[in-house]
């Protein structure tokens, strides 16, 4: 027993394993541009500078039902590890004990048993059992192998990996809300733009009707231009339902109702643009960063205290359970501190033949450890994957915005020429309205570009962890974002 004392049943968790592609100094998709003074916020959509998604996001992280959830489920790990600290340390209870038994031949007395010659013809007394007590009771198990203490350690693993679960819901959530809010500006501008083209096709189809009455077209052209103004008639109505659909995300994604903020939502915004300079960090900081690898850790680390657990119940158990109180065979006895009695009931316990349970649950508790360890590498693998595939997709969509900006000039351009040589008389009303039309789809596929690339900015964002966590200090590799002048449609970026 000397020996076992203070012994600690089980491997020490020597930390999770460091997959090989971890080890690199910066992404292999992101730019080669250092630069430590990089903008770098835990609450990252701030940097979108728009008001309004800040405010949705701040009522989202306060008021969506997962996030209280999480908390809640946080609150019960928290609580398991005072619960498993507490049973290291001695359990007492009070007691108050009254028993009244009656047992034939149970001959309490001194003399010859009952029904045996010269015993006292009456034996109602003899048979008769009284006990009255008050107490206190005191148990406690000495943790000889250790397995209290891994128990201790398993739980307070699991309440961290509550904690990050937590912090990674409010990740998805962040980047859920700006998702949802940059989807409802596009939309709402695209609608914008569709009525408009709207207008103009309808002008266009007057005009087609009027020379076909005139005689100087043929009928099919205004079968034309009457399935072009049904076509942008539907678009109207898918644009709408878009914005609806947006709307209706948000107010639940930040606890409310659908509908709930629709006046909050109604006016027209601009698609929020990225910051000209993305720091992203580099791979180690991704994987300190990350709450869902944290979580995969600490999941380890409750795995391999496990192995303590199921290996102590190799080792002998030595508990005590106390006695402590005042009574005898009358009620009054309670009352008198001569009848104090005090009882110790040391336990030794051992378990030197179970068959190979224990062996079983030891082998069971290291096949779980190892379940625990490859799925770590699993999360930091896909850690890495997401944030390479997202710096990869962000290159392409601002390239994608810097080319649809160049035609978007250009279709500027077209249209102010046309609106002089229609000034002049050189063209037709409806030659300027084609013109103009395309001047405004241009604009609009500029738009889902430019949204398009902030969700690629946003989707950075969700797969380096951030909005729980600030990027530790010195570590920020930058990448270029596309800029974009709304006055002009768009400028060419080199990079």
């Amino acid at each position: 027993m000397a020996l076992l004392t203070g012994c600690m049943s089980g491997p020490d968790y020597a930390g999770p394993p460091q997959p090989a592609t971890a080890a690199s100094d910066a992404f292999a998709r992101a730019g080669p541009e250092i630069d430590p003074s990089a903008p770098i916020a835990g609450d990252w959509w701030t940097l979108l500078g728009d008001p309004v998604l800040n405010d949705l996001e701040a009522r989202a992280l306060a008021g969506n039902p997962g996030v209280a959830a999480a908390r809640a489920r946080i609150e019960q790990a928290r609580a398991s590890v005072r619960q498993e600290r507490a049973n290291r340390l001695p359990a007492v209870a009070a007691q108050a004990t009254a028993i009244q038994a009656k047992i034939p031949g149970l001959d309490i007395g001194s003399g010859p048993p009952a029904g045996s010659p010269g015993a006292p013809a009456d034996t109602e007394e003899q048979d008769s059992l009284s006990v009255y007590n008050v107490g206190l009771n005191a148990n406690w198990e000495i943790d000889f192998a250790g397995g209290q203490a891994r128990r201790v350690e398993m739980v307070n693993a699991q309440a961290a990996a509550s904690v990050a679960n937590a912090e990674d819901s409010k990740v998805q959530l962040a980047a859920e809300v700006a998702r949802a809010y940059v989807s409802l500006r596009e939309a709402q501008g695209r609608l914008e733009l569709v009525q408009r083209e709207r207008e103009l096709q309808q002008q266009t189809l007057e005009l087609t009707y009027q020379r076909y009455t005139q005689g100087a077209l043929a009928l099919f052209p205004v079968g034309n231009a009457n399935a072009e103004l049904e076509l942008l008639n539907s678009q109207i109505a898918e644009a709408q339902a878009d914005i609806d659909v947006f709307k209706d995300t948000l107010a639940v994604l930040t606890g409310e109702a659908p509908g709930a903020l629709d006046g909050l939502l109604t006016a027209q915004a601009e698609i929020p643009l990225p910051p000209e300079r993305v720091a992203v960090g580099d791979p180690a900081a991704l994987i300190a960063r990350r709450p869902d690898v944290r979580a995969a850790e600490r999941t380890l680390a409750a795995a391999n205290a496990r192995i303590g657990v199921a290996e102590a119940a190799r080792f002998p158990k030595l508990s005590f359970m106390g006695i402590l109180g005042l009574g005898g065979s009358q009620p009054d006895d309670i009352f008198d501190l001569g009848n104090l009695s005090a009882i110790a009931l040391p336990r030794l316990q051992w378990n030197l033949l179970d068959f190979g349970r224990t062996a079983a649950s030891i082998d069971q508790a290291e096949s779980a450890r190892d379940e625990a360890e490859a799925r770590y590498v699993e999360v930091v693998l896909g850690a890495l994957r997401d944030a390479e595939q997202s710096l990869a997709r962000f290159g392409q969509q601002r390239a994608n915005v810097a080319a649809l900006a160049q035609i978007s000039r250009q279709a500027d351009t077209a249209a102010e020429l046309n609106e002089q040589r229609r000034a002049a008389g050189v063209i037709s009303q409806g030659e300027l309205n084609t013109s103009i039309r395309q001047r405004e789809q241009a604009r609009a596929n500029l738009d889902r570009a430019i949204a398009a690339m902030t969700n690629g900015w946003i989707a950075i964002q969700k797969s380096l962890g951030l909005g729980w966590a600030n990027l530790p200090a010195g570590q920020t590799t930058v990448v270029e974002s596309a800029t974009v002048d709304r006055d002009r449609a768009g400028r060419s970026n080199s990079n």
